[in-house]
């Protein structure tokens, strides 16, 4: 009995391991099939996956847990990137390496295509609260040295992932590429510095140097600063509209 509870032990690690990838496989199959289409059965996952629907019913209840599950991971994603970023001293530079590891990370392509389909834990939502803190402590510090406009709130930095993660293409490597030329884009933009006229750190501002006047936003001008941003900022509320099913 002995002998043979050693040899359990010690192959145990092993069919952990093997059930960690085969999990990993199911996540990752589940992510591609409800990004493409969210009304897809739980069938299509294990079809993509290479598995059956009994060994994807061990590991998840059904389609509610797994999107449940897709979303928290991309929560915790996006916690543990901010966290790191806040460790970089210098402001601006977290703030805008910070997009682009969530850009790339494509976390945000799982609420613009998610939201609302299913029901969030207690646990999902105070991690949410955790992001949202840590997202708008980014903001502030990149507002308070001074590169980042004045009339952005962390909301509109929300809409910037939210926007660059709508871009896909089937080839992947093309859709990050341009995903990164689109933030680049929104960051010059979101960029005091270039705003008012400066190289922001490196590059033509964006109107272009030499332009005469620059782009009218039709927001008006605060004397000098950087062109005002037409209507209110948007709200949490507004955006958390969607998570309610």
């Amino acid at each position: 009995m002995a002998k043979k509870n050693e040899a359990s032990a010690a192959g145990l690690p092993g069919r952990r391991s093997q059930a960690a990838r085969n999990d990993e496989t199911i996540l990752e199959a589940a992510r591609a099939v409800f990004i493409e289409d969210p009304r897809a059965p739980v069938s299509a996952v294990a079809a993509r996956a290479g598995v059956g629907m009994s060994a994807l019913y061990r590991r998840y209840a059904g389609k509610e847990e797994l999107l449940r599950r897709l979303c928290h991971d991309g929560l915790l994603r996006f916690v543990c990137e901010a966290e790191a970023a806040l460790a970089d001293p210098d402001p601006w530079r977290a703030l805008t390496a910070f997009l682009g590891r969530v850009v790339d990370a494509d976390v945000h392509s799982l609420t613009v295509h998610l939201a609302g389909s299913f029901t969030p834990t207690e646990q999902m939502y105070a991690d949410s609260l955790r992001a949202a803190e840590l997202g708008t402590r980014l903001v502030e510090r990149a507002r308070g040295c001074g590169r980042l406009r004045a009339d952005i709130v962390p909301d509109d930095v929300t809409l910037v992932l939210e926007g660059c993660a709508a871009i896909r293409l089937p080839d992947a490597e093309r859709t990050r590429q341009l995903r990164r030329r689109h933030l680049a884009l929104l960051v010059r933009g979101m960029d005091a510095a270039a705003a008012r006229g400066g190289d922001g750190g490196g590059g033509r501002g964006p109107s272009g140097a030499g332009d005469r006047g620059g782009a009218d936003t039709g927001g008006g001008s605060d004397g000098g600063g950087p062109d005002v941003l037409p209507g209110p900022p948007p709200t949490g509320e507004e955006l958390g509209w969607r998570w309610r099913t």
